[in-house]
Formats: structure tokens, sequence, C-alpha cells
């Protein structure tokens, strides 16, 4: 891996498009006062609510917090979810130019209720998650894929990030493969549920159980190079948790990288988002998938440290390669 100062000066010159669903993380915090006399329940009182980017607009701050430029495509609602996030994006430095609030849409938003005596630490107790209740209709599916390919036009990578709340469509995807293919520009999908859908895509970022339920072994390099040629992927990025990465491409060795840093995470939310970000800015820096791979790997370490939502800098991101160098093993 080249030198970090030459490192983040590649990051500052390269624009990243982010194309998907946006998503409000929200943390609604409160003290546990007493049990409830009309159920056995406690009673929680509030101390704040927060929001912050999630999903895609997870990947997006990440990308602005490493110092590269984001063009963030998608849709929120005319809600206070929407403006919610919308001011969470303005504090991570993400622009908002390219995202639609779209009337009657519901933003799709995850409050996770935090809990805990007043001077312990706070444990998540419940999660509640508000979704679109119909998908995109016309005009708005139609300016949605204008503005990505809008995007596609000037990015040095794109990233599509899919949660399934309807912003990923075939047709949306039709148009950001061709526009990256024209230009030949890395495009890198980061799935949750639909990767099949997602062929001819430069690469992906699946974590294991997503794998597992597309091939019948997920931790068999044969088969997960089956699976990129079955989807026409020139490379596969699998995230094991504890047990590192894998980078699988056909017919080359496959990669195996071990996990950074401790193996105790404080927090897992996101961390897929933070990999796919640094994998891809290292793709648009010219590196090549296992180097970008060893980038995300890094990223990924830092950020699971982190309680909630959370971003890695590109400081941070500098001084883990440079303390540690984890040996890439051939698989």
């Amino acid at each position: 891996m080249r030198p970090t100062d030459i490192l983040l000066k590649d990051f500052s010159a390269k624009k990243i498009a982010v194309i998907g669903d946006l998503v409000a993380d929200q943390y609604l915090s409160g003290s546990i006062a007493r049990v409830s006399r009309e159920a056995p329940v406690f009673i929680l009182r509030h101390n704040e609510t927060s929001t912050l980017p999630g999903a895609a607009a997870n990947t997006a701050a990440n990308i602005a917090a490493l110092g590269a430029k984001v063009l963030t495509v998608g849709v929120i609602g005319e809600d206070a979810n929407g403006d919610a996030l919308r001011g969470a994006l303005d504090k991570a430095r993400v622009s908002t130019d390219l995202i639609q609030r779209v009337p009657g849409w519901k933003t799709p938003t995850k409050v996770r209720v935090l809990a805990g005596h007043q001077h312990a630490i706070h444990q998540q107790v419940i999660r509640i998650d508000y979704e679109p209740e119909k998908a995109l209709g016309s005009p708005f599916a139609e300016r949605l894929i204008e503005m990505a390919a809008e995007a596609c036009r000037i990015a040095d990578a794109v990233v599509i990030s899919d949660y399934n709340y309807g912003t990923a469509t075939p047709e949306l995807f039709a148009a950001v493969k061709h526009a990256t293919l024209d230009r030949g520009i890395p495009l890198v999908v980061d799935s949750r549920f639909r990767l099949a859908e997602f062929a001819g895509a430069t690469s992906a970022t699946p974590n294991q159980d997503e794998v597992d339920q597309l091939v019948e072994d997920g931790e068999s390099v044969p088969q997960l190079e089956g699976l990129c040629r079955r989807l026409e992927f020139r490379s596969l990025l699998v995230t094991r948790g504890n047990n590192g990465m894998l980078m699988v491409r056909p017919g080359q060795p496959a990669v195996e990288i071990p996990a950074v840093g401790s193996l105790d995470a404080v927090d897992v939310t996101g961390a897929g988002d933070t990999v796919t970000a640094a994998y891809s800015l290292g793709l648009a820096c010219g590196f090549d998938e296992a180097d970008a791979a060893q980038l995300a790997n890094h990223a990924g370490g830092l950020v699971v440290m982190k309680r909630g939502t959370a971003v890695v800098t590109a400081e941070e991101l500098a001084a883990s390669i440079a303390a540690e160098r984890p040996r890439a093993i051939p698989v």
C-alpha cells in the first residue's frame, strides 16, 4: 500500500457517486426511571434523540470523512425524518443537491432505543423501523434515474447501496451500469437482499450471511468464483466479521485478509457502509482490488470500535495503516 500522505492526496482529488436508499438512523436515549404500574415494563425518561446518516447516506458520510467529494443520489420524504436526515448530511459535509424531496414518501427511518441507568452505559433495547408504504412513482422515479446518470458522468467511481427500500430499481441500475461501462469507471454494489439482481457491476461487498444465501457453501472459494462469473463481477469482497475479509477474483488466487485491531467490536452498526466507502474510494484511486480491500479492512476495523452509526476520518485511516499492515494471505 502506498505511503499515507500520497494516499490522502489521492482521496481529496476523487469524486464518488453514491446512489441508493437514504436512511435516517435515529438514536433515542433515555434513563430508566422506574417500573410502570400499568404493565411490567420500565419507564424510560427521555434524554435526547439524535439523527445520523444511515445506509447509502452513511456510505456517503464516510466518503466525505475520508476527504473525497461525494455525489449523493436518492430520495427522502417531505417529513420530519427527512428534515433531520438532510440536516445530518449537511453536518457531515455531504451535498444534498441530487437528493429529491418526494411528497407522500416516508423517509426510511430506524429508531434505536437506548436505555440504562443514569450513570451507566446505555444499551439498545429495541429498534423501531419506519418504511415507505408505496413504490416511488412517476415523475420522481424518472428524475432519480436522470440524477444518477448525471452523477455518473463526473464521478471517478460509483456505489449502488441497496437496502430494498425501492431506490435501486432495475431501470436505475441499467442506466448506471451503462454509464459506468461507457466511461470505464468502477461500479461497486452493496446490496442487503438482492445482490443477484446486479449482474455486470465491477465488484460487490457482501457479508458472509449474504453470500451464504447465494451459494451452497459461502466459504468455498471455487463457489464464490463461480458466483463472480455468474454475476459477471470482476471481483467479490466478502466481509466476515472477526475473520476479516476474503477477496475473490476469478482466475487469480483468492486473498484472505486478517481482521485489523481488536476482535471485540463495540458496535457493528453501519460497518458495511464504511467498508464499501473505503473500498470504492481505493478503486477510484487506481488501487487493485486486493489493496483496496486492505484499505477497507482498516476502515472496518476502526469503525466497529465506535458506538452508533459512525464514520472513519482520513487521519484515522492513515494512522491505522502506518501502525499496522496486515499481511494478505493467498488462499
